[in-house]
């Protein structure tokens, strides 16, 4: 097992790393819409969802998998309101490549975020 860490998003900010990579498959914890410097996006779910994806991007590069190695995903989102909004951000990311995902509505995400996303990817 090995720890992944970048500088490129947000520090973990708790007992966690950003994810661990297990055999040739790489499992993202969760990631919201804080900057690499921890700054939460105030805008709405689509600007709070590009970021997530920024984020996402980042640990993946540095497990050495990509979106497009990406095997499931799992959003947590705060209002079943915007899934339409979620989902087209959501598209503009995976177009071509469509993991399996859940999506499912929470009561509650860490620093109020609005949406979180984890992966499971194959690791190059």
């Amino acid at each position: 097992m090995n720890s992944i860490h970048t500088n490129e998003a947000p520090a973990a900010i708790g007992p966690y790393s950003q994810g661990i990579i297990v055999n040739d498959l790489f499992f993202s914890s969760g990631q919201i819409p804080l900057t690499a410097e921890g700054e939460m996006v105030t805008g709405d779910v689509k600007e709070q969802t590009h970021q997530v994806f920024k984020n996402l991007k980042a640990v993946l590069r540095e497990a050495g998998a990509s979106l497009e190695t990406v095997i499931k995903a799992t959003v947590f989102i705060k209002n079943m309101e915007e899934f339409g909004s979620i989902n087209e951000v959501y598209g503009e990311y995976f177009s071509t490549h469509k993991p399996a995902r859940s999506c499912v509505e929470v009561a509650r995400l860490p620093k109020d975020a609005l949406i979180e996303i984890e992966v499971v990817a194959l690791v190059k």
